[in-house]
């Protein structure tokens, strides 16, 4: 019996250890192979001139700075909004919650774009002159990134148990006293861990960094991709994508073994929000000053899109069927939109088949040493994807995956399949902790009247998942319809993706292109945001648990 439970382990983890194999282990290895055996013969040292040029030690302080900065930006801009829209009850709270997740679902691309018509000459604050500046980079990187600390440490706060605080405010202890002594130190974990991903995503941001920094303020992210495009430099890209991937799995380790530890003030029945009260302005205040600062860049672009020669009207969107001034782009803007949602689809199609066979690989029940030490394994394996960067998976795909047996270039699936890879992580957190959460004796009332596997599955765990499956089809196609970082290494000039395209217009001079750009970034940002609206009303956990 454990060896037949062994085998269909493994049968059941098949399909997805070949999917992540071909398709992540390859390409790493391949990217590893051009940074430590540059020429063919073993050559670690090569790794270290990379690091010891000094661009390069300039690139990783920027990195390390910037996310250092936007980090603690982030969590003193989350922090007041997060108790106000998970602990206090007023009109409209859920809709304002939902506008604050806005912002992490918008495409890098998108984000850089509203930010350059934002700070730019012509811009509403044109006039701070940031436009360019490392302080421009940093604002992109907080707005992409608050709702993160929203999701996670509001999460924490909404259960949190109120009966030590209110001990605390009974023996006389100021409210500034109850939060210092009291609830930071109960909510330290979720926000240690919410900073630790922030982190992580700040210091892995590329569109935002491409498009805000240039090559003047690179970080690693862009600078591998700069490295590749502009300069042809492999090895040294592939030195730097080496370090990047162990950094990452470094963050990555940390803030799982952050999530582990247990919070013992969590209430066992989560209090119910509360009216407002007078000592609560000051959140509520912060709250809406972030609603401001985040609006302000998508009103923005929407304003300058619907702009035309100093005069209101349509002719950007209108111009979405042409390529742009002195034939910026090989196909017109409506067709890599096309382009953009048939991938979208085939990516999230993928995705969703491989998560749901993960989900289902690592939540069942263990019986056994061998099976637990199996299925642990497995876990981890599935895993490692969480380790690599969007652009650093792209490059490796464009080194390694190009040539027989695996030649995939001429068939266009290398960015659906890039794009799945990406959007894998996303599915997996979705549906784990439902699965997990389904009682095991079900399953096994179900298996003892003569229900088979599939059967099980289908009246036991498909009731309960059909809603995160949903979401996490949702999750998957909005971050595959601005997925940028690997598809810029990846697309073709004439089967282009609409964040590609989007970048190929700034990169062009002239009006039309840049009101183009401005008006695709536009029907992007809509897309995805009625997407990710659309999984909001599902009601399950955030992105941000990553």
């Amino acid at each position: 019996m454990p060896a037949r439970r062994l085998l269909a382990l493994l049968a059941l983890a098949a399909a997805p250890v070949l999917v992540v194999g071909v398709f992540f282990v390859v390409p790493v290895a391949g990217m590893l192979a051009r940074g430590v055996w540059p020429d063919g013969d073993f050559a670690p040292g090569a790794v270290l001139e990379v690091l010891a040029r000094p661009r390069t030690g300039r690139v990783l302080w920027f990195t390390v700075w910037s996310a250092s900065v936007a980090t603690v930006c982030a969590v003193l801009l989350g922090l007041p909004a997060a108790y106000a829209l998970h602990r206090l009850e007023f009109p409209l709270r859920r809709l304002l919650r939902a506008a604050l997740l806005v912002p992490f679902v918008l495409p890098t691309v998108v984000v850089g774009v509203a930010f350059r018509q934002l700070l730019g000459e012509a811009g509403p604050l044109g006039f701070l002159g940031l436009d360019g500046t490392p302080v421009a980079i940093v604002a992109g990187l907080v707005f992409f990134n608050v709702s993160v600390v929203i999701r996670t440490v509001g999460g924490a706060w909404e259960t949190l148990d109120p009966r030590p605080a209110e001990a605390a405010a009974a023996l006389g202890a100021t409210p500034w006293q109850v939060l210092r002594t009291v609830t930071l130190p109960a909510l330290r974990p979720a926000i240690v861990s919410a900073a630790t991903v922030v982190f992580l995503f700040c210091a892995t941001s590329f569109g935002v960094v491409l498009i805000l920094g240039g090559p003047r303020y690179a970080s690693v992210e862009s600078e591998i991709y700069l490295l590749t495009t502009n300069l042809l430099d492999l090895p040294a890209a592939a030195a730097l994508s080496l370090v990047q991937l162990f950094a990452v799995l470094a963050l990555l380790s940390v803030a799982a073994r952050l999530r582990a530890v247990p919070d013992p003030t969590v209430a066992r029945l989560a209090p119910r929000p509360r009216r407002p009260r007078a000592g609560d302005w000051p959140q509520l205040a912060g709250t809406g000053l972030l609603l401001v600062l985040v609006s302000a860049p998508i009103v923005t672009l929407v304003v300058g899109s619907l702009r035309v020669d100093g005069a209101w009207g349509l002719g950007n969107y209108r111009a979405l069927g042409s390529v742009g001034s002195r034939d910026a782009l090989v196909v017109p803007v409506t067709e890599a939109l096309e382009m953009s949602l048939r991938t979208a689809v085939d990516a999230t199609a993928m995705a969703l088949l491989v998560g749901l066979l993960v989900a289902l690989v690592v939540t069942r029940r263990s019986r056994g040493r061998a099976e637990r030490r199996l299925r642990g394994l497995l876990d981890g394996f599935f895993m490692l994807p969480l380790g690599v960067s969007a652009v650093t998976l792209g490059f490796g795909f464009l080194i390694t995956l190009d040539r027989p047996p695996l030649d995939l270039r001429d068939a266009g699936l290398l960015v659906p399949i890039a794009q799945a890879l990406v959007a894998l992580p996303l599915v997996v957190r979705t549906l784990v902790p439902v699965l997990a959460g389904i009682d095991d004796r079900q399953r096994q009332a179900a298996a003892s009247l003569g229900a088979g596997p599939l059967r099980t599955l289908v009246t036991v765990d498909l009731p309960v998942t059909w809603r995160p499956l949903l979401a996490a089809a949702g999750f998957a196609f909005a971050a595959s319809l601005g997925e940028f970082g690997a598809t810029a290494f990846l697309a073709r000039d004439d089967r282009p993706t609409l964040p590609v395209v989007i970048f190929r217009l700034i990169g062009h001079p002239g009006a039309m292109n840049y009101g183009m750009a401005l008006a695709a970034s536009v029907v992007l940002a809509a897309t995805t945001t009625a997407v990710m609206l659309a999984v909001e009303r599902l009601r399950v956990p955030s992105v941000g648990a990553l």
